[in-house]
This record gives structure tokens, sequence and C-alpha cells, in this order.
């Protein structure tokens, strides 16, 4: 039954934390991603990362980023794709070079120094859809475009993960043509299914004689779509955000918003935010402290400059692109993934292992009260 415990932790140090970061000025989110880090092995150690934070926290951030899609303009986003584009390629550019730069820096060879740049090249808006939520700046210009360039950033980060792994990794190589024929087929299917099956499905299923039907068929086609887009090589989330985006588009948005965002918010997202931190150690990172101060103010001026001169390009003032650019800095659980993922290739040296997951949960930890503030004071450089 420890794990019962564990989630009363959870719930209650989340709740209390976000409260008392709204009351100095601060999103609620950024209290939440602390208490992880201060429950778990880097603090007090009273939280593990296992199986069970595991499981419970992937379905809190499908669940946000199914949300997220629920609540977004789908015209907006449609409006926005061009800029989306430039601030996702921007905001690859600049941070893999920028990687690149101070891993050789460091003296990282060439392959080691390339998967670097690759890591500091992902970006997860998930925290950032949370932040742009409780602002109710979701459906601002502004947000339609974070949240497209994230869609555009995870497919051209997966590609260049996959020629890397291809090159230098120390497993099988893997097929170019093929993982880009799985891309372009998800997103075929997410359309097609999007504007014939979830329809349909939703008139079909909800008005069966059971409990809380709507929701169960809601949460069928988020995980189908989350599913399918992990099958295709995407990152879950983008197949729940797809998801979220083809409910909005029927009569039903309202009905599976109100009922969902209880089910998402009173259990699995505080779990998904805490899990971050409990990515948090502290050891044998005193003797790099250099590499990970240099790196993460790399990871943050990479993606702010590359992403907002992407959306300067496109049409968007000083203050909105840097607005973008900031909602743009969250490396999250996608960054994790890939370390994880170099590591076990040997593209990432084991001993920089925790050095890199310290400057990812730093810029998770930063894009909070940053966009906040971003978002309220007008930027005056012209």
């Amino acid at each position: 039954m420890e794990f019962i415990l564990t989630l009363l932790l959870i719930l209650l140090s989340t709740k209390l934390a976000g409260h008392l970061s709204v009351a100095f000025g601060q999103p609620s989110v950024l209290g939440k991603l602390i208490v992880g880090i201060v429950l778990g092995p880097a603090v007090l150690g009273w939280i593990q990362n296992g199986e069970f934070i595991h499981y419970m926290s992937e379905i809190g951030v499908l669940l946000l980023m199914f949300i997220a899609g629920l609540e977004t303009d789908l015209d907006q986003l449609r409006r926005n794709w061009k800029s989306s584009f430039a601030v996702a390629v921007g905001g690859i550019i600049l941070p893999l070079f920028g990687g690149m730069g101070i891993a050789e820096l460091f003296g990282f060879s060439y392959s080691h120094a390339l998967f670097l740049g690759a890591i500091l090249s992902a970006t997860s808006v998930s925290i950032s859809a949370q932040v742009l939520k409780d602002m109710n700046k979701l459906n601002s210009r502004e947000g339609s475009t974070i949240l497209g360039a994230a869609v555009v950033d995870d497919i051209l980060v997966v590609i260049l993960l996959a020629v890397l792994m291809s090159f230098f990794g120390a497993g099988e190589s893997v097929s170019l043509g093929l993982l880009i024929s799985k891309k372009l087929l998800f997103f075929a299917v997410a359309i097609l299914a999007g504007w014939l099956i979830v329809p349909r499905m939703l008139k079909w299923l909800s008005p069966l004689k059971v409990t809380e039907a709507t929701a169960s068929v809601a949460l069928v086609i988020c995980f189908a779509f989350s599913w399918f887009a992990e099958w295709t090589g995407m990152a879950g989330i983008i197949g729940a955000f797809a998801a979220g985006l083809a409910v909005s588009q029927t009569a039903f948005k309202h009905t599976v918003e109100h009922k969902l965002e209880p089910i998402a918010y009173a259990v699995f997202v505080p779990v998904f935010f805490v899990s971050i931190g409990l990515n948090v150690s502290f050891e044998g990172v005193l003797g790099q402290i250099g590499f990970v101060i240099i790196l993460s103010l790399a990871a943050v001026l990479t993606k702010l400059i590359g992403g907002g001169l992407g959306a300067r390009l496109t049409g968007f003032d000083t203050h909105s692109s840097v607005v973008i650019g900031s909602g743009m800095i969250s490396r999250g659980e996608v960054a994790l993934i890939i370390a994880a993922t170099g590591l076990e290739s040997g593209l990432l040296l084991p001993e920089y292992f925790t050095s890199v997951i310290i400057v990812v949960i730093a810029t998770t930890l930063l894009t909070p009260p940053m966009l906040k503030y971003v978002f309220r004071e007008p930027v005056k450089l012209r």
C-alpha cells in the first residue's frame, strides 16, 4: 500500500505548493515542479521514481495535452502555421550548434557533441501549455504559434535523432525513409480519423446507458491517438494534442472538457509535474558545475533567440517574439527521453548524464515564471 502514501503526499503537497506559488505571483505549476525536487531523491528522498509514478505521469501528460488540444482554436492554429514552422526551425538550428560548440569546448567527440546539440534542440510545451491555460492565453496568437511549433519541433528532432542513431549509435541502424513515411502516415490517419471517425464515435457511443459514456469515449480517442503517435515514432503528447483538436471540432467539446478536467487535474497531472522533479540528483555534479551553468545558459538563450527570431521574421513584434521564444524553452519529458536513449546507445557520456538532466529540469523550472513575466511585461526594444 506504499503507493497510496506516495499519492497522498503528491496530491497534498502539489496543491499547497501551487497555492503558495500563486500567492507569490508565480504560476501554480512552478510550485508543483519544485515539490518533485524537494520530495524526490535530490532532497528528502520520500518519493522514488518507479513504475507507479511512471505510468501515472504518462497518463497525466497525455491528458494535459489532450485538454490543451481541446481548448485550442484550430482556425488560429491554421493561420499561424508559417510562424510555427519558422519558430520550430529557428529553435532547433541555434540550440543544435550551441550545444555542439559547448560540447567541443569540454572535449566531447564529434558524435557526442552532435547528440548534446540534439538534446538542446528538443522542446516540450506541456509545461508552457499549462501556463498559457492558467493565464487564459492558450488561444492567443502567440499561444497557438507555440503549440504549432511544438508539433513541427517534435517531427524534426525525431528525424535528427534517427539520423544520429543510424550513423553513430551502437544499436541497429534506422531507415530514414521509413521514419518519414511513418510520420506522414500519422498525419494522414490523424486527419482522416479526426474528420470521419471521431465525430461518429462520440455520436454513436455517448448515448450508451452506462456511467460517463462521453468521457470514456473521449479517453479512448485520446489514448488511441497517443498510441498511434508512439507507433509511428512521434511523441505520444502530439497524438493526445491531435485527439483534443479532433474532439474540439464536435458538439461534445464542452461536455468532454467539463468531464475530463476534474479527472486530469485532481490526480494524474499533479503526478506528472512531480515526476519531472524526481529526475534531479545532485550526486557528482559539483565537479561539473561550470558545464551545468554554461549549458543551462545556452539552453535558455538559444531557444529564446532561435524561436523568437523565427517569430520576428514571420510578422510578430518584438514583445510577441520574446513570448514565443520563452514558451519554447522547456525541454521537459521529451529531452529526458532523448537523454535516456542516448545513454543506452552510447551517444551520451554516462559521466555527463546527471548534469544534462539537471539542465533539462532547469529549463523546465524557468519556463513558467519567465513566460508569465514576458506575457505581462511588454519588451521596450524595437
